[in-house]
């Protein structure tokens, strides 16, 4: 079964968790160079997911389109980074278990509120999603967009240049008033654009959401769409503690929290900030235990 083919089985799909935060509990931060600087990290993060049970892990590629790079003055090659990404997760990977390529924000805003054109966007894309897929991720995780336009440049990219399937989840920073971005998207609107541009599953990551809050928007974004909805929520909302960042849910709370998206109508489920692989493990255990 491929990707695609899973997708619309609508058999629960679990993803895996966080990276940042497993990079920085190796004092490892420096996202943009890990991947050759330190490759044995990120793939001995990857196979500790790999071992919870995971149908798919995600690359450590997130923000290495050329933009990002450029303007945040990372030193990388582009294509070298995102291939060794990618062959990384491919190594950890047990047999059945996808890949997916992950892209994410330019770390710029589109005009009229930054200098860059829709054009600009799409192209960095392009770039980014022909390399992946060039590299033989087995469909991309379009992720931690809180623009929808931007989230749509990215979509465009993936599709017009490869035939792989997208997952496109956007981050929400509230449940009320319709869930809404930062940008003041609508959890109703981001589904149906994403939907009518051909997307093979949307959802929500990141954000300013706890999983419980996230279950609310899964639900606005099942109501307005057919598609297969993901929900990938932090550890908890994130705290300042001696001027660092910190995530407090522990793994029990937070898969209890997304098992109310699974109800709400998520079948992609993993973590973003703060989760490890024991939160993962917890959610894969309450899979386990609604499938007997």
């Amino acid at each position: 079964m491929n990707l695609r083919e899973y997708l619309e089985s609508r058999k629960i799909l679990l993803l895996d968790g966080a990276m940042g935060t497993q990079l920085d509990k190796r004092s490892l931060m420096s996202r943009g160079t890990i991947n050759l600087d330190h490759p044995d990290a990120v793939q001995d993060i990857h196979k500790e997911y790999c071992r919870c049970g995971c149908n798919a892990i995600i690359t450590n590629t997130l923000t290495m389109n050329r933009i990002y790079i450029e303007t945040h003055n990372v030193e990388v090659d582009i294509r070298q980074v995102n291939t060794t990404g990618v062959k990384l997760a491919q190594e950890a990977a047990a047999d059945g278990q996808f890949v997916l390529g992950d892209i994410s924000s330019t770390g710029q805003m589109l005009e009229p509120y930054g200098t860059y054109k829709e054009s600009q966007f799409y192209e960095a894309f392009v770039e980014q999603a022909e390399i992946l897929a060039e590299a033989g991720v087995d469909g991309f995780i379009i992720e931690t967009v809180f623009d929808l336009n931007e989230a749509l440049c990215a979509l465009r990219a993936c599709k017009d240049k490869t035939n792989l399937p997208v997952i496109v989840s956007l981050s929400f920073k509230t449940e009320a008033d319709g869930g809404r971005t930062i940008m003041g998207n609508t959890a109703a609107d981001c589904a149906k654009e994403l939907t009518d541009a051909g997307a093979d599953a949307l959802g929500a990551n990141c954000g300013d959401l706890d999983p419980e809050e996230m279950a609310l928007v899964v639900s606005l974004l099942k109501s307005a769409t057919a598609l297969p909805i993901a929900a990938q929520p932090n550890a908890g909302k994130p705290k300042l503690v001696n001027d660092k960042t910190i995530f407090e849910m522990g793994p029990e709370q937070f898969a209890a929290g997304v098992e109310k998206c699974i109800d709400a109508g998520a079948t992609l489920v993993g973590g973003c900030c703060g989760t490890s692989p024991q939160h993962i493990q917890a959610l894969a255990d309450i899979l386990n235990k609604r499938d007997k």
